[in-house]
């Protein structure tokens, strides 16, 4: 019998089974891009998947339990019926560090987030951008430390401030570095982060209103070095003064260039223990007082009638320590001292004087890598002699209990 090809293939059709088509054949899995260890930037860094960038993933939980000073004349109201004697925070913490190596140097991304919880009633804002910025080659841009800054206190300085300029800002910076270790760094601030516009009062503090709007950056430049014995740093900066108005006269139509010089050093001192330090800083300023110190109790300028202002000068010294007493247990130290005076275009006796000082101390125990416990005391006292407070003064004292973890 004969049968024709298209027989046989109906036949060997009607065996086969009904599913079988293309979909059924075996398929390669897909690639996976794993996630790979980058070590060219320190130890937490990993490739993105299918990139060139190296990220870090940080953070971490800090829980403070604080007591205030319960005198009466405590400021500002810490020791009256209105004011907390014992106050609590909870800070969480987010971090992101990115990098990439191109032809033209580092490009680097980083964000700093902080997430707060105060006790009832605080004005501290529940989120913040602490430091965020882009590095490419010698370039940053953002907002970060200002470049004026170096040593700012080996303590924690929770409520009171450590006395040293110490404060953040935008910022459009190049920095260019040479081999031995030294770097120059020319900067443009905003310079609304560190205006001098208020006066504190022996009985509190008084909203001042010295400034009208922002007209000019400040122009900061600093000479820094790094080696192996430790760190220096000489700075400047550029600061303009634009009045508007004044508590003691009518709304001034001045302007005044400010300006602060100031120098660091911080040596290693690994022979008394390992990862001791001792620092020392000193800084002098007129019309720029918050450089010299970061809380000052007095305006970078006083209003002299409708169209003059008589810019206020002041300098500041200090230092501190770090000291291991075992690879688990150590103790900082700060001490401060800041002289301010504005001779109100030598119309006496109206001369205002300022003087501030603090020490801080504390205890820490670390008994794992990323964990603390520990307990500060933080003291200020200012002083006032002058037409308004003579010989007045004003203590705070601050007792803040730590827990604190970072990864």
């Amino acid at each position: 019998m004969k049968y024709s090809a298209f027989a046989v293939l109906a036949s060997v059709a009607a065996f086969a089974p009904a599913t079988s088509n293309a979909a059924d054949l075996p398929v390669a899995p897909a690639p996976v891009d794993y996630v790979g260890l980058c070590n060219a930037y320190g130890a937490g860094f990993f490739y993105i998947p299918g990139t060139e960038t190296c990220l870090r993933v940080g953070g971490g939980m800090r829980v403070e339990f604080r007591f205030r000073d319960f005198a009466e004349n405590d400021s500002p109201n810490w020791g009256t019926r209105d004011g907390d004697a014992t106050t609590t925070r909870a800070r969480a913490y987010a971090r992101f560090d990115s990098r990439t190596n191109t032809e033209y140097g580092l490009l680097r991304t980083y964000v700093d987030l902080w997430f707060t919880g105060d006790s009832g009633g605080s004005t501290t804002p529940g989120v913040r951008l602490e430091n965020g910025f882009i590095q490419f080659g010698g370039f940053t841009f953002g907002r970060a430390g200002s470049f004026f800054n170096f040593y700012t206190g080996d303590n924690w300085g929770s409520i009171i401030q450590q006395g040293f300029s110490d404060h953040r800002t935008n910022l459009f910076a190049y920095t260019y570095g040479y081999d031995i270790g030294a770097s120059l760094t020319l900067s443009v601030e905003d310079a609304t982060f560190v205006r001098g516009d208020s006066f504190r009062y022996f009985n509190g503090t008084s909203a001042y209103g010295l400034y009208g709007g922002h007209k000019w950056p400040d122009l900061v430049a600093n000479l820094r070095v790094d080696q192996g014995w430790g760190s220096a740093q000489i700075m400047g900066a550029l600061h303009q003064v634009y009045g508007r108005g004044s508590t003691f006269a009518a709304p001034v139509a001045a302007s005044e260039t400010g300006f602060a010089i100031g120098a660091g050093v911080t040596f290693n001192a690994p022979m008394i223990a390992q990862g001791d330090t001792i620092s020392f800083q000193a800084a002098y300023a007129k019309g720029a007082v918050r450089y010299v110190h970061e809380a000052a109790a007095i305006t970078d300028a006083i209003a002299i009638g409708t169209s003059r202002l008589q810019s206020t000068t002041g300098w500041g010294i200090g230092g501190g320590f770090t000291h291991h007493w075992t690879p688990t247990v150590y103790s900082a130290a700060t001490a401060n001292f800041a002289s301010f005076q504005n001779d109100l275009g030598g119309v006496a006796p109206l001369e205002l004087k300022v003087e501030q000082w603090g020490v801080q101390g504390n205890l820490v125990w670390a008994p794992v890598t990323g964990f603390l416990m520990g307990v500060e005391l933080e003291y200020e006292q200012i002083r006032w002699n002058n037409v308004f407070a003579p010989a007045a003064s004003d203590d705070n004292v601050v007792g803040v209990l730590r827990v604190q973890r970072t990864f």
